[in-house]
């Protein structure tokens, strides 16, 4: 019988950056023990074309990704809760089993001005941030699992 995998909801307000962003890192680093999902309290329909950009930049695609409302998890299991902003923070439900929340504020690089270069750069400084954090906490839960089966 195949364990399932604890889902990760990162949350945001649109869904279309921060959250994409950090699903796609954590998804890279983890999605061989952890489902991970992302979603917005108000969905802005899209995910925005420099996130995709920048993530292509690092190897990961998130092209395929599509901008989703928080309510489409409020059914299944969600284990942990990871806020991305402000605004998500505050508007957040409680999921069925969650067993952990943390809130990790970051940048809305869609916020950018400037010309394209400048936005770039606004976005790749962000997307690092998003990997430091998501990856240690993936190194953290694999470490934390490894802890478990001895």
């Amino acid at each position: 019988m195949q364990k399932v995998k604890p889902t990760v909801l990162i949350l945001c307000t649109g869904n279309s950056c921060r959250s994409h962003l950090a699903e796609g890192i954590l998804r890279a680093a983890a999605g061989d023990f952890l489902n991970v999902q992302s979603a917005g309290s108000k969905p802005a329909g899209y995910v925005h074309p420099l996130g995709i950009q920048v993530m292509k930049e690092i190897g990961i695609d998130i092209s395929g990704h599509h901008s989703k409302s928080m309510n489409e998890f409020l059914q299944q299991p969600v284990e942990t809760v990871v806020t991305v902003c402000g605004n998500a923070d505050q508007a957040c439900p409680v999921y069925p089993g969650q067993l952990s929340r943390h809130h990790w504020g970051f940048d809305d690089p869609a916020h950018a001005v400037g010309t394209d270069e400048e936005k770039l750069a606004v976005f790749r400084r962000v997307r690092d941030e998003i990997k430091r954090v998501f990856e240690a906490y993936a190194d953290g839960r694999r470490d934390q699992g490894k802890a478990k089966a001895d």
